[in-house]
């Protein structure tokens, strides 16, 4: 069905399926030139050097998986996390469906988007063969003000691809923002078009981005998912996977944007 991603070929055999301000340090550079078992779908045989491993859980979860083996789960909360623990759990701050009070201890690096002592969170380690670092950003509280640097976008950088969760996006992004950022390959996007940010100033953000491969979360079935989709043809091609799994490299990237949709909500 896609010419542009290789599926996991072993997704099958492994599931038995026939089925926000900023501190003064300087800033990081920008990149270089299961639902029912909420597990892995990849083995590490399965992923090639030049490869990442990509799973939608649920809701803003994805499951990254590198080829030496570093598992990320982003937006880890309590009601959605894999089965076992990851090596690094991001979250943001915004509804606690994305984040945990009670993270696995297991887990060796729980990245919090926002700084609970004030300020912006600052993120930037390597694990292994990925590096992971954070832009931060604004939320709405609950009374409908402003709150600074409640979410950060996480980048994660590893076999030449650099993957950024936009997290609980309220707001259009800056050039500065964008700065930060740097070269996006994968994107993946909250498309509810309400809690988050409105349709309209998301189209802004993906066609200021400019990723290759755009991938919707955060939808609350399929009328909002269609939503989003309606707004996003407008713009770029839109194509469906029929897993929630998927291998992803530089080399297989799409020569113009696209929106790939992966089963889940």
């Amino acid at each position: 069905m896609m010419n542009l991603l290789r599926i996991a070929c072993s997704v099958a055999v492994l599931m038995g399926w026939g089925m926000a301000q900023p501190a003064a340090a300087a800033e990081p550079e920008g990149c270089p030139g299961l639902i029912a078992s909420k597990e892995s779908l990849f083995s590490l045989a399965a992923l090639r050097e030049d490869e990442v491993g990509l799973t939608f859980l649920e809701h803003a979860t994805f499951l990254i998986e590198t080829p030496k083996g570093v598992r990320i789960a982003t937006d880890y909360s309590d009601g959605t996390r894999p089965a076992s623990a990851p090596d690094v759990a991001t979250m943001n701050k915004a509804h606690s469906t994305h984040f945990s009070h009670r993270p696995d201890p297991a887990i060796k690096h729980v990245l919090r988007g926002w700084n609970p002592q004030g300020g912006a969170a600052r993120h930037d380690l390597t694990v292994e063969d990925v590096r992971i670092r954070n832009v931060s950003t604004n939320i709405r509280s609950y009374g409908r003000e402003t709150e600074y640097d409640g979410n950060s976008i996480f980048v994660f950088e590893t076999t030449q691809l650099c993957i950024a969760h936009l997290g609980h996006l309220h707001h259009t992004l800056s050039p500065e923002h964008l700065q930060k950022l740097g070269r996006i390959d994968v994107l993946l996007v909250p498309v509810d078009g309400g809690y988050t940010l409105e349709t309209f100033d998301m189209m802004e953000v993906l066609r200021a981005i400019n990723a290759p491969l755009m991938i919707p979360m955060h939808f609350f079935g399929s009328s909002t998912l269609n939503r989003f989709l309606a707004s996003a043809r407008e713009h770029f091609a839109v194509e469906f996977s029929d897993r929630p799994a998927i291998t992803l490299s530089r080399a297989s990237l799409p020569n113009s944007p696209k929106v790939l949709v992966l089963p889940g909500h």
